[in-house]
């Protein structure tokens, strides 16, 4: 491979390796069945080591819809629903506000 090549290669992967640590919306911790919770859930994709929580909280407030409150309800680190760089999936259901 040509060092030119290599030189755009690394410097791809640097762009996307960073970018890729942004925190971001991704489907959230599927609801147990038994539990009959029809409240709609959204979930945000995050590094730990780089985001504060508040942030993550900020943003899963911003993904629900109306008169709503976001209320985190679990972190989970299944590398098939976020990538490995942002490993963290934090869930919140969107209760009615009060």
């Amino acid at each position: 491979m040509s060092e030119r090549r290599l030189s755009g290669l690394l410097l791809a992967l640097f762009v996307t390796g960073c970018t890729a640590l942004n925190p971001f919306p991704t489907g959230p911790l599927a609801a147990d069945p038994k539990a009959n919770d029809t409240r709609p859930r959204v979930a945000i994709c995050y590094n730990p080591m780089k985001t504060q929580p508040e942030k993550v909280q900020e943003l899963g407030q911003a993904q629900c819809l109306g008169n709503t409150v976001a209320d985190k309800i679990g972190v989970d680190y299944r590398l098939d629903d976020c990538p490995v760089l942002a490993p963290a999936r934090a869930t919140f259901v969107c209760k009615p506000a009060k």
